[in-house]
């Protein structure tokens, strides 16, 4: 997160990739900006970092969280898994965003197989490639309300899984 940043300020990769939210792929997409930007900042203001405080956090290793990734493992509808844990399809797909954010791959392929056919994937696949925000809203507009906020939220925990962790 940026607070994080603003706390260790990170100047290298290895360290951007101990920040809670940020992995390998995140790193190398977005990473050179921030890295420049804060290197020149802990210069210029004479900051002595203490690389002694940087540990990443990890999934909250809850049991829901780990149910949920071993569920998505053994590939049960996401409905199961919501009427096993006596959720909402709403708080579950909440709950796997935070488990994606937080770094950890959630292969959702099985669900998105029996959703969308293949241009589909590819036409949100490629509206989330090139889109500026990740903002749904914008996204459903886009689509001109083809997708639902759910089908357009698992989408994008796909996108994030594939490209951003």
């Amino acid at each position: 997160s940026l607070n994080e940043m603003a706390l260790h300020y990170p100047t290298s990769y290895d360290e951007l990739k101990q920040i809670s939210g940020v992995g390998e792929g995140k790193a190398k997409k977005f990473g050179a900006p921030f890295l420049e930007l804060i290197a020149k900042y802990v210069e210029d203001n004479n900051i002595e970092k203490d690389d002694g405080l940087l540990v990443k956090s990890v999934v909250n290793k809850s049991g829901l969280k780990v149910y949920i990734i071993q569920s998505t493992d053994r590939k049960l509808t996401l409905e199961d898994i919501a009427a096993a844990k006596g959720l909402s399809m709403d708080d579950l797909i909440t709950e796997i965003e935070h488990i994606v954010q937080s770094g950890t791959k959630i292969n959702l392929d099985y669900v998105i197989d029996e959703m969308f056919d293949e241009d589909q994937i590819e036409e949100i696949h490629d509206y989330f490639m090139e889109a500026q925000s990740d903002d749904l809203g914008l996204a459903h507009e886009e689509f001109d309300g083809d997708y639902s906020e759910e089908e357009l939220r698992i989408m994008r925990i796909k996108f994030m899984s594939d490209v951003a962790n």
